[in-house]
């Protein structure tokens, strides 16, 4: 290769460069590669062996990914590697965790759409020295910008992994979208037009490019609703006044008043984004709406009603980030868990779960598949709707608008060759029949009922419509089951109940540690409530000779519940009771839930 020279004439800068004939030495003395490479920091690391490091290397020419990129997507390293080599490579100081808490001022100094980009983001000042965090070293035009946007410090970099700088951007935008009540105020005196401002979904609620107060204040409203666990946004309009609540720990808590005349703006939003008809008034829409709030992802399920004053909106949100299928931590008690999951070993016949709507019970069935899900189980699912995604198991959702039903999907899943199958829930006759005949050809099924207890579901099944000998021959194990709040551990304080409290749920005084309760006194963790989350109660009926030589008799629902006892199952109240003595819950709650 021919030498490079540069010749200036006295009015120039002289550049200096060094005759050379290897283009990686030519390029190392202008800095524009590092001196070590990536593979090789990697290898001396101990994070890869130097024969992947090779077959790497063989296939990256055909794909369109940086090394590090390459060996995250493939499972050779974890980022936390490649990020710890990004930096050793650039000398910078690498981060796993950023243990520093954001100071606001700083991040909303930066848009955030710049922050969410470049992944780059100042978390920590102390004096004239401002901490900044990135995740990709080699972008120099966005630190350049930040340096210019922050001239009054001195920079240090560090690197770090990309789940700590979206933790700070989501701490960052809960923070800032928190101040509904504010946002409200300065629209009192705005004059709202109802698709002025209102265009298209925002997918991602981080990216805010629209200044509408309408779509702020609806993004608001589902960011609060996330930082604050509801499960449900209720937009309620009435005569004078327009009404938000949400549902915490399955209690209702109005925590909005927006103005009455930006209601049609509001569910109009709403419509949108759930790609809903918003020139229709007169009859129910149902939609979804899939959306991230920073490092959370978030499914919705959108039901709009028309009602005297107006379209009544509930948001359903099920938080697919947080949620955790793990038996163990619903609320079984050790011995009732053991006997449950022996019931989820079987290969055939069927297990119900019941209770009312909002008692968990598709958490528990969530649950138990994920539990007994494998490589060699075909485990097909058919609910209405799905509303959460297990990797491994086949699931389908109702269609009744093309009639694709329970009982309809559940034959055409019998046709998979499946192992196990979950029915969402039985409503009919002939979803019930079809099930019990699964269970009889050899297939795991489970499903939902709602009924009270336990034993009210085995006369809940032959009023369906079922045969006696049908439901003895199939079913296993009956579970009800009810959800109760749990007493928040940062407000929760013993006191000494009255008797009377103690004759409602069945305790004695001599069942008590130390002659003591508990209960939350109220704090702000618990937004003074005293409770924070929930857990289970239950009562679980594994079918015996016993209970089905009276269901065969047909023996009265008093005399079953009295056989399912002797045969060792423990009442709902009796399982509140222990929860309440160790100090779960309290015993207003578990009259409130429990029959």
């Amino acid at each position: 290769m021919a030498r490079l020279k540069k010749t200036k004439s006295d009015n120039e800068q002289k550049i200096s460069v060094p005759e050379s004939d290897n283009w990686d030495d030519l390029l190392r003395s202008l800095q524009v590669v590092p001196k070590k490479l990536l593979g090789e920091i990697l290898v001396q690391q101990g994070a890869v062996t130097r024969e992947q490091l090779a077959e790497v290397l063989h296939r990256l020419p055909q794909q369109e990914l940086r090394i590090g990129e390459y060996l995250i997507s493939k499972n050779i390293a974890s980022e936390a590697n490649v990020q710890k080599a990004l930096a050793e490579q650039v000398g910078m100081t690498f981060l796993e965790k950023l243990n520093a808490n954001v100071d606001r001022k700083l991040v909303e100094r930066l848009p955030l759409r710049f922050v969410k980009n470049y992944l780059i983001v100042p978390y920590h000042g102390d004096g004239d020295v401002l901490q900044v965090a990135i995740h990709d070293p080699f972008s120099l035009q966005p630190l350049d910008d930040l340096r210019m946007m922050f001239s009054d410090y001195r920079i240090e970099t560090v690197v770090t992994v990309r789940r700590e700088i979206e933790k700070i951007v989501t701490q960052f935008f809960e923070q800032s979208q928190a101040g509904a009540e504010s946002m409200i105020e300065g629209l009192e005196g705005t004059d709202i037009s109802l698709l002025s401002n209102i265009v298209e979904v925002t997918r991602d609620l981080m990216e805010q490019d629209s200044e509408s107060p309408i779509i702020q204040l609806v993004d608001a409203i589902i960011s609060r609703a996330v930082s604050e666990r509801a499960s449900d946004i209720h937009i309620e309009p009435f005569e004078r006044e327009l009404v938000v609540r949400y549902r915490i720990d399955g209690i209702l808590h109005e925590v909005l008043k927006p103005p009455k005349k930006i209601q049609s703006a509001i569910t109009s939003r709403v419509k949108i984004m759930a790609k809903l008809n918003i020139a229709e008034t007169r009859l129910p829409q149902d939609g979804r709406i899939q959306l991230k709030l920073g490092e959370k992802e978030l499914d919705m399920r959108i039901s709009v009603l028309p009602c005297y004053f107006g379209e009544r909106v509930v948001m359903r949100l099920l938080n697919k980030t947080d949620m955790s299928f793990s038996l163990e931590g619903l609320g079984f008690e050790a011995s009732v868990l053991e006997l449950f999951r022996e019931q989820m070993k079987r290969t055939t016949g069927v297990i119900l779960v019941t209770g009312p709507t909002g008692s968990g019970k598709s958490t528990t069935l969530y649950g138990a598949l994920n539990e007994i899900n494998a490589p060699d189980k075909n485990i097909m699912t058919i609910e209405d709707p799905v509303e959460y995604q297990i990797p491994g198991i086949n699931q389908m959702h109702v269609r009744t608008q093309i009639d694709l039903s329970f009982a309809r999907g559940l034959r055409a899943i019998l046709r998979q060759d499946p192992d196990v199958i979950m029915v969402g829930e039985i409503r009919d006759a002939e979803t019930a029949r079809i099930a019990v005949q699964a269970a009889l050809t050899g297939h795991l099924v489970f499903s939902t009922l709602h009924t009270n207890d336990a034993v009210s579901s085995i006369l809940r099944l032959v009023d369906m419509g079922v045969e006696p000998y049908l439901v003895n021959s199939s079913v296993i194990a009956f579970m009800a089951q009810r959800l109760v709040r749990v007493i928040c551990r940062h407000c929760r304080t013993a006191y000494t109940p009255a008797d009377i409290e103690l004759e409602k749920i069945g305790l004695k005084r001599q069942d008590l540690d130390n002659g003591k309760l508990f209960h939350g006194a109220g704090c702000p963790h618990c937004k003074q409530t005293g409770y924070s989350g929930r857990m289970m109660i239950n009562e679980l009926l594994v079918m015996n000779d016993d209970m089905r030589l009276l269901l065969s008799h047909g023996a009265t629902t008093a005399e079953m519940q009295q056989a399912a006892q002797r045969g060792g199952m423990r009442p709902m109240r009796q399982d509140a009771a222990i929860k309440v003595v160790s100090g779960y819950t309290t015993v207003d709650e578990v009259l409130r839930v429990s029959v």
